[in-house]
């Protein structure tokens, strides 16, 4: 279940400023290279990161991994595509062109396979760009015959390679399987995980330990003891030296009967009663001090009410339910919010336990404990009867006691014998209440222990329960990288309908992918963000000039909303600019000679949400690189700098065809 408290899916001006929003990393090593990891562990990273939609930093990888002597014919594959995703033909250095002229004279070296033939079909299909007519039909149909791994591995990272009829002959199939695979493996129901945080580990508040009262009535109680017992004594051996044989009968029975009351006293009174939580009562509660408005005291206040508001019992409406629960939410609150009030812990690390806690509060509801969180011990009518009993017992005996010691007695033995028995009297009950407050004390400690270890127990298990509902349901990159990939396939197709154009009127086109807010987002360690809402942008780059059409996507179903259009000439873009702030993220401006400038949001600050071991500049290209931005820019700034000219030089016709060594 999706309990995810993102934002409404709503619009933000393209040129709002917004602060930068929040997001999660996801503790992962799955791109993670140890310094020592051998060839194959490298190559297998790579290959990762190139399915997940990293193929700068696959590149780097897998190339490390050749260096480093593991060479083969599936590994050259990965590397060629690595080399040319998310690319097109002007894209590429000389030194690259040259390199890739030197990968395909080793095809001939490799043994016959599978991944030999698909190597040797990605460089046909190189050396077909800018043919025309039938010349492409023959490498085509060895893509066709290709197993579908390497077949689908060469469309998606060839995709801006293939231009003009080469790409429309594969369009179809192309857009077929984006359809097919847009809304597979339960999207719908699975990307809110990815952007859920890893939740906090489980708490729950210690046993309060009133030390100075304990302490107070552990130092009082030994004088009283001793009082007592000098008392008792002196009473008892004038009681003896009166009547010797009635002063034992008595001195046993009081002894009996004071340890019978002892022991059934400490069942009676022995035990700290504590007030319970009751809707309404005006009785101090054992939580500290509320804590102040703001910040994330206040966050996680307004968490309690929205799932208190969510988890209603039946027969509640919600504003009925808070009313009838705010002394226990405000209680449940501040424990929260003391228990986690810690540097950067943002409060959707602690949604699940507020979540828990709302369940239960609701539960104990519906099993009539709501208001009953310490249970009182009951006890039983025979021990208060044996207590109350034992008590007169001693009583007597030791009034019995009295009269025995000043019986027949002369001046002074009468008055010593009350004066012991008033010792008796009061230090025997100071003593008990002291004792009393001290076996209270400790029985309440052992209580409440015993309730901090059942209370963090179950937090525990919910807290393990959500953990491996988020690892069960949280999609995969290479499955968040398909789904982005599937939308933009897409959004390319309904535009291209909507101008009526084909791949042959194209010269080239590119895409950028930035965030809309508001939104969420998360990465693994070492990938890309990821949002929850984006804002797509396709340029068209045909001979007439320009279309734009950009549209704000839910990634969640893949829907769009809010899209627009325009075009202009190639002369009308007068420049290109990128703003860069560490503490605010890239900005594409867009001057057009007829209209305003246009500053595109391409992707929020990230330094202050980094892993210790990862490096800023590092990730921030593979966002960059992610979203298309690299290759939008340098293409806008190509058309910026030499207008009209660029149109000639990026004839799809006009490419110098690449050539296969033998």
């Amino acid at each position: 279940m999706n309990d995810s408290d993102g934002a409404a899916y709503s619009s933000a001006a393209h040129d709002s400023t917004v602060g930068i929003q929040a997001g999660v990393v996801h503790n992962s090593n799955v791109y993670f290279v140890h310094p020592d990891a051998s060839p194959q562990e490298k190559y297998r990273v790579g290959v990762r990161l190139l399915e997940d939609g990293v193929p700068s930093r696959a590149l780097e990888v897998i190339t490390d991994a050749i260096a480093h002597g593991y060479h083969n014919a599936e590994v050259r594959f990965y590397w060629v595509l690595a080399m040319l995703s998310a690319r097109t033909h002007h894209d590429l250095s000389t030194e690259e062109i040259q390199q890739l002229h030197r990968a395909s004279g080793l095809v001939r070296s490799y043994p016959e396979g599978e991944w030999k033939e698909a190597l040797r079909v990605a460089f046909d299909l190189l050396s077909a760009l800018g043919s025309i007519g039938g010349a492409t039909g023959p490498v085509l149909k060895q893509l066709q015959d290709l197993p579908s791994r390497q077949h689908d591995a060469i469309l998606r990272h060839l995709d801006l390679m293939l231009t003009g009829g080469m790409k429309d002959d594969l369009w179809t199939e192309t857009l077929g399987n984006a359809e097919m695979e847009r809304l597979g493996n339960d999207r719908a129901k699975r990307v809110w995980a990815y952007f859920e945080p890893s939740p906090i580990g489980a708490r729950a508040a210690l046993p309060r330990l009133n030390t100075a009262a304990a302490a107070a009535a552990q130092a009082a109680l030994p004088p009283r003891v001793a009082l007592f017992v000098v008392s008792s004594v002196a009473l008892g051996y004038l009681a003896w030296t009166a009547h010797p044989a009635l002063a034992v009968i008595e001195s046993l029975v009081a002894l009996g009967a004071g340890r019978a009351a002892a022991r059934c006293g400490i069942q009676w009174w022995g035990r700290q009663p504590r007030p319970d939580h009751t809707a309404g009562s005006d009785a101090p509660q054992p939580h500290s001090p509320t804590p102040p408005e703001g910040g994330f005291t206040n966050s996680v206040r307004n968490r309690f009410d929205h799932y208190f508001r969510v988890r209603t019992p039946h027969g509640f409406t919600p504003d009925a339910w808070l009313a009838h629960t705010a002394e226990a939410r405000s209680d449940l609150a501040a424990e929260i919010a003391d228990l986690y009030r810690e540097k950067r812990i943002a409060v959707d690390r602690v949604n699940w336990l507020i979540r828990y806690l709302a369940e239960e509060t609701r539960n104990r509801h519906n099993n009539g404990t709501l208001f009953d969180r310490h249970p009182k011990d009951q006890t039983p009518i025979r021990t208060k009867v044996l207590t109350v009993a034992a008590l007169a017992v001693c009583g007597a005996t030791v009034l019995a006691g009295l009269g025995t010691a000043v019986r027949g007695a002369v001046q002074p033995r009468p008055v010593w014998a009350l004066l012991a028995f008033l010792g008796v009297a009061w230090s025997g009950h100071a003593a008990t209440q002291l004792w009393l407050k001290v076996r209270r004390e400790r029985h309440r400690l052992a209580l409440e222990a015993r309730e901090y270890q059942e209370e963090l127990a179950a937090r525990q298990k919910a807290h393990q329960r959500w953990k491996a509902l988020l690892d069960e349901t949280r999609p995969s990159e290479l499955e968040m990288e398909t789904w982005l990939a599937c939308d933009k396939t897409s959004f390319i197709d309904e535009a291209l309908r909507h101008h009526r154009l084909t791949w042959r009127d194209l010269i080239t086109h590119t895409i950028l992918v930035a965030p809309a807010r508001p939104y969420k987002r998360a990465r693994v360690q070492g990938g890309p963000w990821r949002y929850s809402h984006y804002i797509i942008r396709l340029f068209l780059f045909t001979r007439d000039g320009i279309r734009e059409v950009s549209s704000e996507l839910k990634f969640s179903d893949s829907t769009r909303r809010n899209e627009q259009r325009s075009n202009y000439r190639f002369d009308a873009l007068s420049s290109v600019q990128v703003t860069e702030n560490a503490d605010a993220g890239y900005d594409l401006e867009l001057v057009l000679t007829n209209g305003p400038a246009r500053k595109i949001r391409v992707k929020d600050a990230d330094a202050h949400q980094l892993a210790p071991d990862e490096n800023a500049r590092e990730i921030s290209e593979i966002s960059l690189s992610t979203a298309g931005f690299t290759h939008t820019f340098r293409l806008l700034e190509g058309i910026a700098a030499d207008g009209k000219g660029w149109l000639e030089r990026h004839n799809p016709h006009h490419v110098t065809p690449f050539q296969i060594v033998d």
